[in-house]
Order: structure tokens, then C-alpha cells, then sequence
């Protein structure tokens, strides 16, 4: 099978792929990236679990053919092959704001062996880019309290309050 990018280049920014260090390349998730560690980098995160190819393969197929609401964008270190930091902007479509369309930032992950480099401010300054190049008239994110002042720097402003309901114990006890 041939290797498979999930959006078209044009969405990436050029400046931020210059202000990467030397050997590092911004771009769209791609088919093959289950091989260049593409889940382990999610790692850092969150449980992700192990997923099989074709699992990844299935979720990845979805991803593609809805690609006009989910850019996944990765860097890798190319002397190594393999990818060290992630992230996914969602685009949501809105009936306010005349049918306007909100990016919303998930999954930022960069290897920990890594982090320093400011790989973590380029997947943001890239997303950020993905959304006004879609036309968003906001980009938003959720985050610990922790990195707020990460986000901060990245260009983003403290707003609101986040609630979560998880299904599972939650849903049990309260309903």
C-alpha cells in the first residue's frame, strides 16, 4: 500500500516549518505513521491502547474520508524516522456566527525525549494556521491548569470554564 497523507500540503504553514530545527518536518499524519511511532508519541498523554495496523489503518480511513474536519499534523525527526510531536485540530460547523466554523485543538503530544525545542509551539502555531486557512472564525482548546501559561504564550487567552461529563461510572450514578 502506498503511503497516504491525510490532508494536502497547502494547509501547512511555511513558517513554521522554517523556525523547525534542522532535520525536523512539519506535515499531515500519513497511513505509515502506526510504524513511525505515531501512537507512542499520544503516549505522553493518555492511555491509548494497543492498537493493531489495521486498527490504526481503520481510524486513519475515517479520518481521510472526513477530511475537511480533521487535520492530525505530526513532526518527525527524519535522521531517525519517527514521530516526536502531534497534534489535531477539529473543525466544527456552527449555525451562529452565519454557519461559521470553530477549530478546536486536541492532542497535543510531544516525545519526551523531545520536549525543549519548541516542537509543542510549532503544533500550535501550525493547527492555528490550519484554522484560518479553513476560515474558523475562532480556534479553541482545553487545558490543565498547568499549562495555561504554555497556551498563554502560544497566543491564547484564559475564557470560560470546562465541564466534563465521562460515560461510564459517571453515566451509572447520574443520569
Amino acid at each position: 500500500m502506498s503511503e497516504v497523507s491525510l490532508f494536502e500540503s497547502s494547509l501547512l504553514s511555511p513558517e513554521v516549518q522554517a523556525a523547525l530545527p534542522a532535520g525536523y518536518t512539519l506535515r499531515a499524519l500519513r497511513s505509515s505513521d502506526y510504524e513511525r511511532g505515531f501512537l507512542k508519541v499520544l503516549e505522553v498523554l493518555t492511555e491509548v491502547g494497543n492498537h493493531t495496523k489495521e486498527q490504526y489503518l481503520e481510524q486513519f480511513n475515517y479520518l481521510l474520508n472526513h477530511n475537511d474536519q480533521y487535520y492530525t499534523i505530526t513532526i518527525t525527526d527524519d535522521s531517525k524516522n519517527v514521530v516526536v510531536a502531534a497534534g489535531t485540530i477539529l473543525v466544527e460547523r456552527k449555525f451562529v456566527h452565519k454557519n461559521g466554523l470553530v477549530g478546536h485543538i486536541e492532542d497535543i503530544a510531544v516525545d519526551k525525549n523531545q520536549q525543549g525545542k519548541k516542537l509543542g509551539l510549532r503544533i500550535i502555531q501550525a493547527l492555528k494556521f490550519i484554522g484560518a486557512q479553513r476560515g474558523c472564525y475562532k480556534v479553541i482548546l482545553d487545558c490543565s491548569e498547568k499549562n495555561i501559561p504554555f497556551y498563554e504564550k502560544c497566543g491564547f487567552k484564559h475564557k470560560e470554564y470546562e465541564m466534563a461529563w465521562y460515560v461510564g461510572a459517571d453515566a451509572q450514578a447520574k443520569l
